[in-house]
């Protein structure tokens, strides 16, 4: 019969399943991060994006409605407020840096847009959102998907100032996220740590995480085929 796992041991094991399939290594990331990519596939990309950001302060409610925890719906609370309310809207800074890339704020809300890999995260987001224990859920969502985010634009940051002349207010979306999604990210920890009070739990959380890995590299690969490799069954 499976033991609990102390605190100390449990973060590692979930740290290791995030870093197992990290998409900061991602081909998309690292042609991004080496200068590779044009104005356009950075617009074909905010296309994506959108779909699997924009809808994030609805993943948060339905984890809300599914938590039993006052601290934790606190952190829920203001999550959704810095995403919705706390400023510009998270959105509207990602829209920004796509119209100074040459999309559209038309053409970056049109769902018809959503490669199929993008559509899969996505669904598969409100899925968890609504449907698993809150703490997997917190699990899947917060450690698995936004905790990665600081790594990965960190190393695609740079070179938008450095190669393509972005200045800081068309770039605000990405310095904003490499600190709050860090924040938010180990709220995400903390709250696991705690409430992951049997081994059965646990063990959900870590598959939790590991799944959540998979399913943002399947969007950010699908992305890469259509944008980089433009293969003809992943057209935008």
């Amino acid at each position: 019969m499976a033991e609990l796992m102390d605190k100390e041991v449990f973060r590692e094991k979930l740290e290791a399943a995030v870093k197992g399939n990290s998409s900061e290594v991602a081909p998309f990331t690292n042609a991004w991060a080496e200068g590779q990519l044009t104005r356009e596939q950075f617009a074909k990309w905010v296309e994506q994006h959108y779909h699997y950001v924009g809808p994030f302060a609805d993943y948060l409610g339905y984890m809300y409605s599914n938590c039993p925890y006052e601290d934790a719906k606190d952190f829920l609370l203001q999550n959704m407020w810095e995403e919705e309310l706390g400023g510009d809207r998270h959105t509207d800074l990602l829209i920004r840096f796509g119209e100074v890339c040459g999309t559209t704020r038309e053409k970056v809300e049109n769902p018809d847009n959503m490669l199929a890999t993008t559509l899969g995260l996505q669904s598969w987001c409100y899925a968890i959102a609504m449907r698993e224990n809150f703490i997997v859920a917190t699990a899947a969502l917060i450690i698995g998907l936004e905790s990665q985010v600081p790594g990965i634009y960190r190393k695609q940051t740079p070179i938008l100032r450095e190669k393509y002349g972005f200045t800081d207010h068309e770039i605000e979306f990405f310095d904003l996220h490499i600190v709050s999604d860090e924040i938010h990210g180990e709220r995400g920890y903390q709250i696991v740590l705690k409430y992951a009070n049997t081994p059965e739990l646990q063990e959900r959380c870590l598959k939790a995480v590991q799944k959540a890995t998979e399913m943002r590299r399947m969007y950010i690969d699908g992305i890469y085929r259509a944008v980089v490799e433009e293969k003809p069954y992943a057209t935008l």
